[in-house]
């Protein structure tokens, strides 16, 4: 049996997220992702039992460019995967990569006790989490 280094969630977390509200127009989005070089945006919850929301850069491809909609037109919310799985920042990096797997994503909130704290992608375990074994 190997003793291997348990890295979690919260060890490899992008901790700047960008957060909007869902009645913003696509084309603010995109400000916001440009000015944030993110790859994706987090809708904040309208209330306190309301879920989060995302919006991928490939969401606005497939929904708005493909489909030749104004992106001055479509509201976010319209475009947005909602609720979204989330991940919780104490799991095992391994595990979250086999979650990410099983559903298909590539990217996923952070949130522990209803309150987001980041957000991780495969990019993050792998640059973050599996370089530590190689350094």
């Amino acid at each position: 049996m190997i003793n291997r280094e348990i890295i979690r969630v919260r060890d490899v977390m992008q901790r700047q997220v960008e957060i909007v509200d869902g009645m913003i127009t696509v084309s603010e989005a995109l400000k916001a992702l440009r000015h944030a070089g993110a790859k994706c945006l987090i809708i904040d919850k309208r209330h306190d039992d309301d879920e989060y929301g995302m919006v991928l850069i490939a969401d606005i491809a497939k929904q708005v460019l493909a489909r030749d909609r104004a992106a001055d037109r479509v509201n976010v919310y319209e475009i947005m995967s909602k609720p979204v799985l989330t991940v919780a920042p104490e799991m095992d990096i391994r595990y979250c990569a086999r979650l990410f797997e099983r559903f298909g994503l590539s990217r996923a909130p952070v949130v522990d006790q209803g309150e987001l704290l980041g957000i991780v992608s495969y990019t993050d375990m792998v640059l973050c989490g599996l370089c530590r074994d190689i350094d």
